[in-house]
């Protein structure tokens, strides 16, 4: 039967992820899952996309503070509750076409980003009290949230998938790809490659009933997969991998020919229940598209 094998949290968008053994599910996704943005002063968001280096930012979640760290720098730490911000200055910030208010942490963050990325940044704080709203041309009748996350409050891969992207690069010589090139929040064994596809809703068996989770749009992808994420930079023998293999099979005709892997969620029931590493799930196939 297929189960979690893998639940990841992303705190500040498009640094380091933190694997877990457990996460409570909100409404807008895991707790802490793109809780902050890395921004121009401006407040227009910073991606591994332009700015590769963020990856090797590391985080952790401390008992009441969020903990950043990097290679030569200072640890910094910010709290994890908006509301332990000091008179934090509201400011817009921009996440593709979605602007909304959100919390500036201080300069004592802004410094630190600054130095390490080189250029003039603010690490902002998402207000808990904004809702942002997901595409409803994808949720259909039932409305969702989510923070700073590209567009959906969670994203699913089938280890499976990963598995036969593998093999293929491993058939034309190049090396094998982790998981966390795709940054998903939710990973599960126990299903074919590729079958996240055709799941209409996945059912989460926790210690507090089960949890729903509806895959309403397929993952289309940019460039980030082609960063390692050890080092901030493509691989230099294989810059352009895994997206040049996944061109010959993975282009969604539902996406204009988008490259896709994974599937975006919302979460239908069971807020507030916490996920844990080896739950049972129920998987629920649609074929009708």
């Amino acid at each position: 039967m297929p189960a979690v094998s893998g639940l990841y949290v992303y705190p500040i968008k498009s640094c380091t992820g933190i694997a877990l053994n457990e996460a409570r599910l909100l409404p807008s996704g895991l707790e802490y899952d793109r809780n902050w943005l890395v921004c121009t002063p401006s407040g227009q968001m910073l991606t591994q996309r332009s700015h590769g280096r963020l990856a090797l930012i590391q985080v952790a979640l401390g008992e009441s503070e969020l903990i950043v760290s990097a290679r030569g720098m200072p640890e910094l730490r910010t709290p994890l509750a908006a509301e332990a911000l000091e008179q934090p200055e509201r400011f817009d910030v921009t996440v593709w076409r979605d602007t909304m208010p959100a919390f500036d942490t201080g300069p004592q963050t802004a410094a630190w980003f600054t130095a390490f990325l080189g250029e003039p940044v603010r690490l902002a704080r998402f207000d808990p009290a904004v809702q942002r709203v997901v595409d409803p041309d994808w949720t259909g009748d039932m409305q969702a949230i989510t923070h700073f996350a590209d567009g959906f409050p969670l994203l699913v891969i089938g280890e499976g998938s990963l598995a036969d992207l593998n093999r293929r690069l491993a058939g034309k010589g190049a090396p094998p790809i982790p998981m966390n090139r795709f940054r998903p929040n939710l990973v599960f064994n126990g299903l074919d490659a590729y079958e996240e596809d055709f799941v209409d809703s996945l059912t989460v068996w926790t210690g507090e009933g089960a949890v729903q989770v509806r895959l309403v749009k397929p993952c289309a992808r940019c460039p980030m997969p082609t960063i390692d994420q050890a080092s901030g930079v493509p691989d230099p023998l294989w810059p352009n991998e895994p997206l040049d293999t996944m061109s010959a099979y993975r282009a969604n005709a539902r996406l204009d020919g988008a490259l896709t892997f994974g599937q975006n969620g919302i979460v239908s029931t069971g807020f507030g229940a916490v996920l844990a590493l080896g739950q049972q799930i129920d998987a629920e196939l649609a074929f009708d598209d």
